[in-house]
């Protein structure tokens, strides 16, 4: 039997399992229906305690592809020369699928696109300098030097018998690589992962397994821990780490009440606080190190057509923060004052 090109499977690989995740769209909103967020007096979202960080629209960067019917950014990250790198999920060959956008003058221009990769997230590697990239629908980690050419292929193949669907990325100081495996998810099963990969990308290791799809993933201020969510069971666990990875202990550290909407990825910022992105509302939801809810990131009221505010980023040293939001209406970034300064970790990961 003929196999079908690979880049029409990686489209119904994000399209059929990305759907239920952060990675993708779920709900009916429409380009004439307001987003499903809730106002500063929804408690039950909010929390009592928490306030309201209101976020004001930069500019549009993607509009639904016609070859895959939707457009999806994520992995913001900051490169050190000042740009904010965001990738587009369902770009189609061709498309852009990793830009760099100047924050300051809001433009953006294309830096990377195949015929292959379904790419979730982005992450500056502290050891080489390079741009990684996770491939969902391929179960790969590859890299881009910064200006986006001499792709290569960091990690491809199996993880203890299983073939990753790699979400998220995160580093360690060293430059080794710590990944959210939604394995399982497309089956509604908890075979999801969270695994380290060594800088070299030769040996993988699972740290922790049987995870309902795990999505984001960060460390915590210190680099003493690992925090990650589970999409589809609305909650954030804590890894505490030695120092050389290992895992010494394991908990639920957040329940997210976030009603229809699911966690998505989450950042750190300089005081330790997490951002957790939220699919199926444009909003975020930030968090204490001890899991008080502090703050809301809302859209300003009446803001159509989109439904998801899947991740973040911090600029380094300033407390200017970026969050990718989409929906039928297109890909846009929206900014807001965060808690706190960015660090490596503000990159949402």
């Amino acid at each position: 039997m003929q196999r079908p090109p690979a880049r029409p499977l990686a489209v119904l690989a994000v399209l059929g399992a990305l759907t239920l995740t952060g990675c993708g769209t779920e709900r009916a909103a429409t380009a004439d229906a307001p987003a499903p967020h809730a106002g500063p007096g929804d408690t039950a979202a909010a929390g009592p305690a928490a306030r309201t960080l209101r976020a004001e629209r930069v500019m549009r960067l993607t509009r639904p592809h016609g070859a895959t019917g939707m457009t999806l950014l994520e992995g913001p990250t900051f490169g050190r020369d000042g740009g904010l790198y965001v990738v587009d999920v369902t770009a189609p060959a061709g498309a852009p699928k990793v830009l760099r956008v100047d924050v300051d003058r809001r433009t953006s221009r294309a830096v990377h696109t195949d015929d292959r990769g379904a790419y979730t997230s982005a992450q500056f590697s502290p050891y080489d300098g390079r741009l990684y990239l996770s491939d969902f629908a391929h179960g790969e980690i590859v890299s881009l030097a910064p200006g986006g050419d001499d792709r290569r292929t960091f990690f491809s193949g199996e993880v203890d018998g299983a073939r990753m669907n790699p979400d998220d990325i995160a580093f360690d100081r060293d430059g080794n690589l710590y990944v959210s495996d939604s394995r399982g998810l497309s089956e509604g099963e908890a075979h999801g992962r969270v695994v380290r990969i060594d800088r070299a990308g030769e040996q993988a290791d699972v740290l922790a397994g049987e995870l309902a799809a795990p999505n984001g993933v960060s460390f915590d201020a210190d680099h003493r821990g690992l925090w990650f969510s589970e999409l589809t069971e609305n909650r954030v666990s804590y890894l505490r780490l030695d120092d050389k990875g290992a895992v010494t202990s394991r908990h639920t550290a957040i329940r997210v009440d976030g009603g229809v909407a699911q966690t998505d990825s989450i950042a750190v910022d300089a005081d330790g606080n997490l951002y957790q992105g939220l699919h199926g509302r444009a909003a975020m939801a930030v968090y204490d190190p001890y899991g008080k809810r502090l703050a809301t990131v809302e859209l300003p009221a009446g803001t159509k057509g989109l439904e998801s505010a899947t991740n973040v980023a911090i600029t380094p040293g300033g407390t200017r923060a970026y969050v990718t939001v989409s929906g039928p209406s297109g890909g846009y970034l929206y900014a807001f004052d965060a808690l706190a300064e960015g660090t490596r970790q503000s990159n949402g990961g």
